[in-house]
């Protein structure tokens, strides 16, 4: 049996993307009283981002070192134009990769593959991932755009990006879309027939499928806390990761999605 943990946006460097503790410093209170709303944000964010992570090594240090883990997109968070910046912790993005690479080389996976993310935070015109290949040190490792590997008898389809929905009825019917593709395009022999497609870049856990197939969006690992969410995205936000056993063909799976990681994530009440 093969033991696969499958995660993805990290989005390190942003205030509520997963950070090692290492990583994790305690905003420094402001001398001027005008920025103390400010600071009160950021201090709960340092809080969540802390209890996060600790959510995140139980997790991981309750199961079996994975055989093999995949890190589907979006490492890193990036620069950060749409805030200018105000909502990074790391504004280097070579800091940030490391600090990815860091999290890899926490969960200790004896293989890695990683897919490349949204351009907008992982570069447009570099690849970050290639930082966090290298630093991570595993060395059975890979990257690729689009993933296709076969473990435990098992093929999984994976990419980073996929269309959302604004309404839950809706959720499945991109991954299942790319299904119908995978199909087609393995008719003409261009890729492997998959029997898992994973996509992430949603931020919401969701699955549809059948004896045959199974379609997944993956939980995230940043929680909430991102002003473009905020303002702009309706629905759920998911933390968490998937774990899968493949054995001769056949495979189960877990969301691990800790009802404690929801709780680090609560919104303020205004009390008026």
């Amino acid at each position: 049996m093969k033991n696969v943990m499958i995660c993805g946006d990290f989005h390190c460097g942003h205030a509520a993307g997963l950070t090692p503790p290492s990583k994790n410093d305690r905003p420094q209170k402001p001398q001027n009283e005008h920025c103390e709303e400010a600071h009160k944000s950021r201090l709960l964010l340092y809080k969540a981002r802390a209890k996060l992570w600790d959510i995140f090594a139980r997790e991981v240090k309750a199961r079996p070192q994975p055989d093999l883990l995949v890190v589907n997109g979006d490492a890193i968070d990036g620069r950060g134009e749409r805030s200018g910046g105000t909502e990074l912790i790391a504004t280097d993005r070579n800091d940030q990769a490391n600090m990815a690479a860091e999290i890899i080389r926490f969960v200790k996976p004896k293989k890695l593959v990683l897919t490349f993310g949204t351009p907008y935070h992982t570069g447009q015109v570099e690849d970050y991932e290639r930082i966090v290949k290298k630093e991570s040190k595993v060395k059975d490792s890979v990257l690729k755009a689009h993933a296709y590997f076969k473990i435990g008898g098992v093929t999984f389809d994976c990419k980073h990006k996929i269309g959302s929905s604004s309404v839950p009825y809706g959720r499945s019917t991109a991954v299942n879309k790319e299904n119908n593709w995978n199909l087609i395009w393995s008719e003409y022999k261009g890729v492997p027939r998959g029997d898992v497609f994973i996509r992430s870049h949603v931020h919401y856990y969701s699955f549809s499928g059948d004896s045959r197939k199974l379609m997944m969006t993956t939980p995230a690992l940043q929680a909430q806390g991102s002003k473009y969410g905020a303002r702009q995205c309706s629905g759920l936000v998911d933390w968490g990761f998937l774990w899968f056993e493949c054995d001769k063909g056949s495979y189960s799976w877990e969301s691990v999605i800790p009802t404690d990681a929801v709780k680090a994530q609560k919104v303020e009440l205004l009390e008026l």
